[in-house]
């Protein structure tokens, strides 16, 4: 059975970046809004890019970015993927010529199907917990009963993982990828290796 994909995602130092590549992720994530803790800009890129070798993807995150921002940072940084996080459109999502994935946060009663059918033109549905004053990182999971088994796009699970919930998580949703954030951070954008490690393993070992 194929694993798993890998996300690290909220990185802010070029030792973490580090630290994730050498433990086996797939991408890693770097979030350019700038009210999370996380935040980073594409002055502060370079050292981390630097990092980051051939097959290993990275992924902008925003959140209801104004379109200049968002060309902005294209312009200077790198990326292979988008990642939208806020309320954007579709028509939003795909002005800017690259891939992108969109972010749910799941709560009961939403039409998780009417979604991906909505953003189609996304190469993943990122499923995150809900919460009424964070876009992400809040380090809660939700019911992954909500999540149908006929979505048409690849779900990516986020939200409260770790390295002793991610196996569990894996068996019960099978998604395409799964992203991790405060589950591996010592405090809000510093990560530790060993933690790192331990859920990559944990991936790997589903």
């Amino acid at each position: 059975m194929k694993r798993s994909r890998i996300k690290i995602c909220g990185l802010t130092r070029p030792e973490d970046v580090q630290a994730s590549v050498d433990a086996g992720t797939d991408a890693l994530g770097f979030v350019f809004y700038t009210e999370s803790p996380r935040a980073v800009t594409p002055r502060l890129m370079p050292p981390l890019m630097a990092r980051i070798p051939a097959f290993v993807q990275t992924v902008g995150l925003f959140v209801n970015p104004e379109p200049e921002w968002v060309e902005e940072v294209c312009a200077s940084v790198p990326l292979d993927l988008l990642q939208f996080h806020g309320d954007e459109p579709p028509e939003f999502c795909e002005r800017f010529g690259k891939p992108y994935i969109k972010a749910i946060r799941v709560r009961p009663g939403l039409d998780l199907l009417q979604y991906c059918d909505t953003y189609a033109s996304a190469r993943g549905m990122l499923l995150d917990a809900y919460h009424p004053d964070l876009w992400g990182g809040s380090g809660k999971s939700f019911d992954w009963s909500l999540i149908p088994e006929n979505c048409s796009l690849p779900v990516i699970l986020s939200g409260g993982l770790n390295a002793l919930n991610v196996g569990e998580a894996i068996r019960a949703v099978r998604p395409f990828a799964v992203d991790v954030s405060s589950g591996v951070e010592i405090s809000k954008g510093i990560k530790d290796a060993s933690r790192i490690e331990a859920f990559i393993n944990g991936v790997w070992k589903s």
